[in-house]
């Protein structure tokens, strides 16, 4: 009787020990528009570091034209308003980024001298940061009001404009890629 208890004391713990690490996981997925928007940003995160990841540090310094920010600017300004638009919604960014509701802060961010190793890293620090603030937002929050860049819109209208401007700059670092003879990894 003392090994039956044994024998199936083990492999209960075991199924006791994948349910508790289960139910979280379960437990974190989202419904309606910021589950979308969730899912959205994590795929476009996917991409932008694997493209941060395939484009060779030489290109980082490359722009189409002068005045136009180079591949490696476009990345630290996508790790920028990563920090900045959570920033506007009172979500205090990392202390270490110095980004504040205040959009010359994310400026400043953005000159800081980077390699692409540091790109990389501060990409992915900022997904964190953006997808641990898109998360905590409850869906009875996203019609709270807010000013934004002068006009009046919404918790929700934020998280919205944060994922149309990755978007927007994932297109931009496609055209830059392919400018420099890379293939995004995804489409090959």
């Amino acid at each position: 009787m003392q090994n039956f208890v044994r024998q199936t004391t083990v492999p209960a713990s075991i199924i006791a020990l994948a349910l508790i690490f289960t139910v979280p996981l379960a437990a974190q997925t989202r419904e309606g528009v910021m589950g979308d928007l969730l899912k959205d940003t994590a795929d476009v995160e996917k991409k932008i570091v694997a493209l941060a990841n395939a484009l060779p540090e030489s290109a980082y310094a490359w722009r189409p034209a002068p005045g136009v920010r180079s591949t490696g600017e476009v990345f630290a300004h996508i790790a920028s308003d990563n920090y900045f638009l959570p920033a506007l919604l009172d979500i205090p960014a990392p202390k270490e980024t110095g980004i504040t509701k205040e959009y010359k802060t994310a400026e400043a961010f953005e000159k800081r001298p980077m390699n692409k190793a540091t790109v990389i890293a501060e990409l992915q620090k900022s997904f964190a940061f953006l997808r641990t603030s898109m998360t905590a937002t409850t869906d009875e929050t996203l019609n709270t009001p807010i000013e934004m860049f002068g006009q009046k819109s919404s918790t929700r209208g934020v998280w919205i404009t944060t994922a149309t401007h990755l978007h927007e700059h994932l297109g931009q670092l496609i055209a830059y890629a392919r400018s420099n003879k890379v293939v995004p990894p995804w489409s090959k």
